[in-house]
Formats: C-alpha cells, sequence, structure tokens
C-alpha cells in the first residue's frame, strides 16, 4: 500500500508563531483588557431590538445582567456612563479594577 501524503513536509513546523498576535479588546464596562474567556454581550437585549455585541468579562457581563432589566438596558442603549452612574456597579467596578483579567466569581442572586 501506498502512503498517503500529507499537506505537511516531515521538516516543515507546524507552529506558526510568526504571526502577530491580536489585539486583546478592552472590556466595555471596565475598560481592562479581557481575559482567555471573552463574552459577546448585548447591552441593548436582543429581545428589545439590539443588534450590536460589545466585548466583556464573564464577571462584568454578570453584573449588568444581576443588576438591571432588559427595559433599563434598553433605555441605556450603548451608553456605558449610565450603567456607571448606578452606585452598584460602579462599586463593583472600582473593586474589579484591581483584579486580573481572567479573575472570576459567582454571583449569589439578582439584586434588581
Amino acid at each position: 500500500m501506498a502512503r498517503k501524503q500529507t499537506r505537511h513536509s516531515a521538516n516543515e513546523d507546524l507552529s506558526q508563531d510568526d504571526a502577530a498576535p491580536e489585539p486583546v479588546p478592552p472590556c466595555w464596562l471596565c475598560g481592562r483588557p479581557t481575559g482567555k474567556i471573552v463574552v459577546w454581550h448585548h447591552p441593548v437585549p436582543k429581545s428589545r431590538g439590539g443588534r450590536d455585541v460589545v466585548p466583556m468579562h464573564p464577571i462584568c457581563q454578570q453584573t449588568i445582567v444581576a443588576n438591571f432589566t432588559n427595559t433599563e438596558l434598553q433605555r441605556h442603549g450603548m451608553d456605558v456612563d449610565g450603567l456607571l452612574a448606578d452606585p452598584a456597579v460602579r462599586k463593583f467596578v472600582d473593586w474589579v479594577a484591581k483584579k486580573d483579567p481572567d479573575f472570576t466569581a459567582t454571583q449569589s442572586k439578582k439584586q434588581r
């Protein structure tokens, strides 16, 4: 039986480390660089006609979902400053600013 031909020669390096890494997008809420896991969040919920998505940390997205209803998120739209005006969200962002980009924690319950 004949051997199958491969696309790569035996001496060819299979890894492509020469390519420049993609820039890390900043989190929409806290502004820190995102970590290994990036959540693409709809600032205006899809159920309310939102189409745009923004990169976020999972913990930042959980905080928004726990503190705002879909109607409130629709009202704020793409305005992150409106969300940061909420004292609970501002306190969270100030706290998480000192954490590692891959930091995760669970939310105990919705705080609406």
